[in-house]
């Protein structure tokens, strides 16, 4: 098992910025890659960022230029790094893991609002 406990998050005006923390704990060897998905109300949930072991970042369009996502040392937490928030950018913000490439674990999830 993998627990995920997030912080951070919040209200912030357009164009200001925001970071979100994700520790992870328990069975954390074998995790492939971390990362985060959000939820707006009425829309699906899609991919923010991703990290994997390896150190290769993925990023969703709608955030590429304006999101940063980095790991520990001990690559047991995550930390996104929020610039340019857009309203679009307003929605709960999941931490997730991926554990021996077939398990998935999430975090409780963090609301981000941006507006004005």
């Amino acid at each position: 098992q993998v627990q995920l406990v997030e912080s951070g998050g919040g209200l912030a005006q357009p164009g200001g910025s925001l970071r979100l923390f994700c520790a992870a704990s328990g069975s954390i060897f074998d995790i492939n890659h971390m990362g985060w998905y959000r939820q707006a109300p009425g829309k699906e949930r899609e991919l923010v960022a991703r990290i994997t072991s390896g150190g290769i970042e993925n990023y969703g369009d709608s955030v590429k230029g304006r999101f940063a996502i980095s790991t520990n040392g001990a690559k047991n937490a995550v930390t996104l790094q929020m610039n340019n928030l857009e309203p679009e950018d307003t929605a709960v913000y999941y931490c997730y893991a991926v554990r021996k490439g077939t398990t998935t674990y999430w975090g409780q999830g963090t609301q981000v609002t941006v507006s004005s």
